[in-house]
């Protein structure tokens, strides 16, 4: 058995001063270049950079509590309903990494509509979580913690490689460096179950899609006029970042009527529809007010000159 912690500790420290001792190699890869399942060996000293990433993370609400006074196999049927599922949903939309961490799960998405397929998933999360996996866990168990999946969707640059054991590629990993993955964990933990948080970044760039930001014309079983489908919402934990701190929140599932249709025009690029141009019009003044009032808030508080200017919505 081996186990000698002088030559173990001997090691890493001499790993830490070689790898410390210059800055290794960055290359900037475009998004149909990079194949996370094809990255090299962890022996390699190469770190790859993506510009633009989404990641949408899937977190688990209670998920401690949900194996207490169960049997293994129970719990066990619990996490595979869960967060199974959840990687399937990412699966469906592309997503081109998906990682499982206990009771949570991330996807990343870059490439073609990376941001489209991201919220998509999102969406699609929450519907699944409110809709499916609360009711039939809470039917099953009616002690059971209220549970649900908490998700959130943040962008951002990241520099990865795969990092672990050399020469042994099941003890390696890749290694997402950077804002998206940390950020999207943030949003998840503010959100409530079957809830959905986008940083600012995120929003910026899904602002102008009608079909992500304004309702259809279904409520509960009857007609009803659209309206705007996201709060305003600070995120507590990216306060030092100006820009991806003024988050959206969305509350609403897909529409079993239209949900199918409105998320295949979302992925064939569509943007625009024609009943909504004065809920746009009336949402855009009210979330440029917010942004407007945060700016200055970070400006006395921090004296610098930093603010979260809104884009103009631009009608198609």
């Amino acid at each position: 058995m081996s186990g000698d912690l002088v030559s173990i500790l001997d090691a890493a420290k001499t790993e830490t001063v070689n790898v410390l001792a210059r800055n290794p190699p960055v290359e900037d890869v475009e998004p149909e270049d990079l194949d996370a399942d094809q990255l090299p060996d962890a022996d390699d000293t190469t770190w790859f950079r993506l510009k633009n990433v989404v990641t949408v993370f899937a977190d688990l609400k209670s998920s401690t509590q949900l194996g207490i006074g169960k049997h293994a196999a129970s719990t066990a049927a619990i996490y595979r309903a869960a967060t199974g599922n959840v990687a399937q949903i990412m699966s469906g939309l592309d997503a081109d990494f998906i990682q499982i961490q206990g009771d949570g799960v991330f996807g990343l998405f870059w490439g073609d509509k990376a941001f489209e397929r991201a919220v998509c998933a999102g969406i699609t999360v929450k519907t699944f979580s409110e809709e499916t996996l609360q009711p039939k866990l809470e039917s099953k168990w009616e002690d059971a913690p209220k549970t649900g999946f908490k998700v959130g969707v943040a962008s951002g640059r990241v520099l990865v490689k795969n990092i672990g054991t050399p020469k042994n590629e099941n003890q390696q990993e890749p290694v997402w460096a950077g804002k998206p993955v940390n950020y999207a964990a943030k949003a998840a933990q503010q959100a409530d179950r079957n809830e959905l948080i986008v940083t600012g970044t995120v929003w910026l760039a899904i602002e102008d899609n009608d079909y992500l930001t304004v309702s259809c014309v279904h409520g509960d079983g009857q007609a009803a006029s659209p309206t705007t489908l996201w709060e305003d919402v600070e995120i507590v934990k990216l306060g030092h970042d100006v820009d991806d701190s003024a988050g959206r929140l969305l509350k609403a599932t897909w529409c079993k009527h239209c949900g199918p249709s409105f998320m295949q025009a979302i992925l064939e690029g569509k943007k625009a529809r024609d009943e909504t141009d004065e809920v746009v019009e009336s949402s855009s003044e009210h979330s440029a007010q917010f942004d407007a009032k945060r700016a200055n808030l970070h400006q006395l508080a921090h004296q610098r000159g930093m603010r979260f200017i809104r884009k103009s919505r631009r009608r198609r």
